[in-house]
């Protein structure tokens, strides 16, 4: 099958070759019709297959949906084809598909009097309800490589460790957090399928995408050309060398973060030893950042035993940055071990060579002093200031998704303590974040609760204790009268000298603002 250069200075030979091509615009916009006139759509899937069967897809269990697909319509024959890469008849494939197209192409290719797919396509709702596809290599959109019996190759006979993942959790939570203002230019380094390149290309001008492996950005043209999204400038190379001498507005990356000890798959080892890949990407983003711009990534991290994670993490961040560092998880170096073991299939091999395999991710952890690792979101926002915001937190409980707004928000709030003393800050107005609530608890018949709790329903859905002055002081925020002429009131109310609450409650104030619940109104 043809398929067409895709990579500056990268021939297009190799595992590249086994794919198909989008080369003809017209046969893959034919193909695109094609899906949306089956509704091979996210919400149509969902509807086809019900929830449970859905679910299962996710945790590489295909059963429930081969029995949700026993029937002939062009939407169970394109699940059965893309999704459970299983065969069908070309009579069935030709009535969902233009065939001839596809075979040209090389999305299909033709087994006797049956059809079989070259690649997974996954579908993808937008976040304006927009119908795309992600496209991975076989097997890899429906539970991950795990899905992929083990040994040394993967479909087709690709080198295993060039496989490309579809999308999965950590894809979609990078997306979910990613701050969506319009921007002039966008990096996705480390495209993998291409999820995020499609997700930036709604919303920047100039989508530029990176990856070490020619095969994912194959892919990701294909995941972009399928879904109707305009090109990306799409470089080979590592981390930040094929962008050496650019800047730009926005950068995300899902690198290949995993703490192993060895690059065996590229999609997940980043062949750096311990957290230095994350480090690195950290450290070198600020100079491939403009003024105001934003690097957004999903990271592991060591805990090193006798040093303060949050520390740790902080010393990382490059100067002129703010840093938004949310830990979402830990998990203890056996549970690390045995998550990705099974990532790569090795616990499908012999007893002895799990057992070898397990060692070494031990023996790594236990040169390197690590108790356990963490995973999380990194988000720097080059605000040039010469006292930068670090924040570094753990958060494991539920967020609203998407969270961009939020993300963009909280950099914003940095940025407003920062430049008001507490005098600028009695002078200022908030408003109550929208959808929080008050909580108290006490005694039934107390005069007075024991504590009340402030919890929001949006963002990052904290609560935070207040007393009584701080409770009552942010359910009169609306934006029309100064924090300072609130407080003159409370003192009133309560018979306390205002100039002592004027004085002693300025930090409460800053915690409720950093926090999210207090919003400053501009002017």
């Amino acid at each position: 099958m043809a398929t067409a250069p895709i990579v500056s200075g990268a021939p297009d030979n190799g595992p590249v070759s086994t794919l198909p091509s989008a080369a003809a615009p017209s046969r893959t916009a034919r193909l695109r019709d094609a899906l949306l006139a089956a509704d091979f759509t996210a919400d149509g899937l969902l509807d086809l297959l019900g929830a449970p069967a859905y679910a299962a897809l996710a945790r590489s269990e295909t059963v429930p949906a081969l029995r949700a697909t026993r029937g002939d319509g062009p939407l169970e024959t394109l699940v059965r084809l893309f999704l459970l890469q299983r065969p069908v008849a070309r009579a069935r494939a030709a009535a969902a598909l233009p065939l001839d197209d596809c075979l040209a192409d090389g999305w299909l290719t033709a087994d006797g009097d049956e059809a079989r797919a070259t690649v997974d396509v996954r579908p993808y709702g937008g976040p304006d309800g927009e119908d795309w596809w992600i496209v991975s290599d076989l097997g890899c959109a429906v539970g991950g490589a795990g899905g992929i019996a083990g040994g040394g190759a993967g479909p087709a006979g690709t080198d295993r460790s060039e496989l490309v993942l579809g999308v999965g959790g950590a894809s979609t939570t990078l997306a979910g957090i990613t701050v969506r203002t319009p921007v002039g230019s966008a990096l996705d380094l480390g495209t993998g399928s291409g999820i995020q390149a499609l997700h930036a290309a709604q919303h920047a001008a100039r989508v530029t995408a990176t990856d070490v492996n020619p095969r994912a950005l194959h892919i990701a043209r294909l995941t972009l050309a399928l879904s109707g999204a305009p090109e990306a400038d799409l470089r080979q190379g590592s981390l930040f060398e094929p962008v050496a001498d650019e800047k730009f507005d926005l950068i995300v990356s899902n690198p290949p973060f995993v703490i192993s000890p060895g690059a065996r798959l590229t999609y997940r080892d980043g062949g750096m030893g311990g957290d230095d890949l994350c480090r690195t990407l950290v450290g070198r983003a600020a100079d491939r950042l403009n003024d105001g711009g934003h690097c957004q990534l999903l990271a592991n991290w060591q805990h090193v035993e006798g040093e303060d994670w949050r520390e740790r993490l902080a010393s990382w961040v490059p100067a002129g940055c703010d840093a938004w560092i949310v830990q979402r998880e830990v998990q203890d170096v056996a549970q690390y071990a045995e998550l990705w073991l099974r990532d790569a299939g090795d616990h499908r091999t012999s007893p002895e060579e799990y057992a070898a395999r397990y060692d070494a991710w031990l023996d790594e952890f236990e040169s390197r002093r690590t108790k356990g690792i963490g995973f999380g979101w990194i988000t720097l926002f080059k605000s040039g200031a010469d006292r930068p915001s670090v924040i570094a937190e753990e958060w494991p409980h539920p967020v609203e998704q998407p969270l961009g707004a939020g993300v963009r928000e909280h950099f914003e709030r940095q940025e407003f303590l920062r430049t008001h003393d507490d005098a600028a800050l009695l002078g200022a107005r908030f408003r109550l974040a929208p959808e929080v609530v008050q909580e108290q608890v006490g005694l039934p018949g107390a005069e007075d609760p024991e504590h009340v709790v402030l919890r929001q329903n949006r963002g990052m859905r904290r609560a935070t204790k207040v007393d009584t002055v701080g409770a009552g002081f942010a359910g009169v925020c609306d934006g029309t009268l100064s924090a300072g002429r609130i407080l003159d009131a409370i003192a009133q109310l309560i018979g306390e000298d205002p100039v002592l609450l004027r004085d002693r409650t300025p930090e409460s104030i800053r915690l409720l603002v950093e926090q999210g619940f207090l919003i400053p109104e501009a002017g």
